[in-house]
């Protein structure tokens, strides 16, 4: 059972540089408000309007609770990247485990489509609902984002796209440059002529093959540079991403959506072979230019770690492809369709109610995590996210014994990507979300996440520093579940998660 919270739209105004917005508050953006004679305090709205936040159905205005601790807020940049969940699928899809080190739970979550409800405008809807686990007192706590569909091909802004592409030794395997070439191929066909491409290649040495060049009349000439690439020697990735940024930075349209798009299998082994060699021109860029950053990774070895830490620093993000049904819906569907940003620098912060949560854990974003007091300080980094893109942030939440009433409310701040402006939109969830039977009674997407969330924990538990999911199921019954799910949805890729689940419980034993 699904609880569509109750939605509030707040356009934030910055009032004195943000100064009034902030007066009062606590390290989460919450004020302590104190009513004469009630049982308790009650949270005001982050905007500061006196719109009681947490405020249950039923509830009357003057009971009041007092502002969580600074540990009861749950604070992070939003995250669209998949590549996580793709590598693991190949890799145990050949027959071997992944590394706990590469398994992101937040990655296998976002993999897969959701059914939240499309915002009016260019904003964000919020969307929270749950379901009780077998694990005493604990609840899973689904908090959904997204963003509105795409516009029409036609209205969209053009692209201005510099394509860094890998063309070392390693990329020479199957599955690799091979399928970066029919890939991009494809894609030409599918952009505008108003649209362009610059292509960088890069081995030992980067390469100017295109600089960037709009495509109406030239995409033979594309084409053909395309068609020729051809594997070379070592990896300097350094030197191509150096390149590559170079050739942006020239080809700069103030008009256009301005983006670098990664191909590599991110195996650097010549230059500087460390993302923090790199990470300075990709920041600079993307202050200065508003150039982000699209990886794409590819191969059976895969150097997850580099080309993550380069699309979280160029605000972007990645995914990963092993086939050519999935490089066409990545370069023919997805990035054409997301070429323009819904939204800049956008955070999530969760408000736990502590008269009702005695415990809570945002499953995975480890490496998103913002601390509390930044949610509103728009110089610190979030996320970008495009159009008809659903971000899923899943909690372990832990209720105390007889609770009712608020358990949480989240929200979600970005800034409107052609002013800056911020806005905000909010959702609260009540205990009585939270009781649904997961696998009988949740939505059939909540149990989606779910089992992508316990097939993850599995996974990352092999690593010994991972604390396993409440209620999780052992492998062959996750498959089981997985397999029912998938049967519901329809969707094929909710029926190879369900086999990738299966694969895995044989490997593991």
């Amino acid at each position: 059972m699904r609880l569509r919270a109750r939605m509030c739209t707040r356009a934030v105004v910055a009032l004195a540089a943000g100064g009034l917005l902030l007066t009062g508050c606590g390290a989460g953006g919450y004020e302590k408000s104190q009513s004469k004679g009630s049982s308790g305090t009650r949270y005001v709205a982050p905007d500061g309007g006196g719109r009681t936040a947490g405020q249950g159905e039923g509830e009357s205005d003057g009971a009041k609770r007092s502002a969580p601790p600074a540990d009861y807020l749950s604070t992070f940049a939003l995250d669209v990247d998949t590549a996580s969940y793709g590598f693991a699928r190949r890799t145990i899809g050949s027959g071997r485990l992944p590394d706990p080190k590469t398994v992101r739970p937040e990655e296998f979550v976002n993999s897969f489509r959701q059914d939240y409800r499309s915002p009016e405008g260019n904003g964000f809807s919020v969307t929270a609902d749950g379901a009780r686990t077998s694990a005493d007192g604990w609840s899973l706590m689904r908090v959904g984002l997204t963003t509105a569909a795409p516009a029409p091909d036609s209205v969209r802004k053009p692209a201005a796209l510099t394509f860094v592409v890998d063309i070392s030794g390693s990329m020479a395997e199957p599955g690799r440059l091979d399928l970066v070439r029919t890939s991009m191929e494809l894609m030409t066909d599918r952009l505008r002529d108003d649209d362009s491409i610059a292509l960088v290649t890069f081995s030992d040495k980067a390469r100017t093959r295109i600089p960037m060049t709009r495509l109406g009349g030239q995409r033979t000439r594309v084409r053909e540079a395309i068609s020729a690439l051809r594997p070379d020697s070592s990896t300097n990735v350094e030197a191509g991403v150096t390149r590559g940024y170079d050739e942006a930075v020239k080809g700069l349209r103030a008009e256009a959506t301005n983006r670098v798009v990664v191909l590599s299998d991110g195996l650097a082994n010549s230059g500087d072979t460390s993302a923090d060699g790199i990470l300075e021109r990709v920041a600079k860029a993307r202050k200065d230019n508003g150039i982000t950053l699209f990886g794409v990774g590819v191969g059976s070895d895969y150097g997850d770690q580099l080309m993550e830490t380069l699309a979280d620093r160029g605000d972007g993000h990645t995914t990963y492809v092993s086939d050519p049904e999935q490089a066409r819906k990545v370069f023919c569907d997805d990035l054409p369709a997301q070429i323009d940003l819904r939204a800049r620098d956008a955070k999530a912060q969760v408000a736990f109610d502590p008269r009702t949560v005695e415990k809570f854990r945002l499953i995975g974003y480890e490496n998103r995590r913002v601390a509390d007091q930044d949610f509103r300080n728009d110089a610190v980094d979030g996320g970008e996210v495009g159009p008809g893109h659903s971000v899923t942030a899943l909690y372990a939440v832990r209720t105390r014994p007889g609770a009712a009433g608020h358990v949480a409310t989240a929200t979600v701040r970005w800034l409107d990507p052609t002013t800056r402006a911020p806005h905000e939109e909010s959702a609260a969830v009540e205990v009585a979300a939270l009781t649904a039977r997961p696998w009988t009674e949740a939505d059939a997407r909540f149990q989606v996440t779910a089992v992508a969330a316990y097939f993850a924990s599995a996974l990352r538990e092999r690593g010994g520093d991972w604390e396993p999911v409440p209620g999780a199921l052992p492998l062959d019954a996750l498959a089981e579940r997985a397999s029912g799910v998938a049967d519901m949805t329809r969707d094929t890729d909710v029926r190879g998660l369900a086999d990738t689940v299966r694969q895995a419980a044989r490997l593991m034993g």
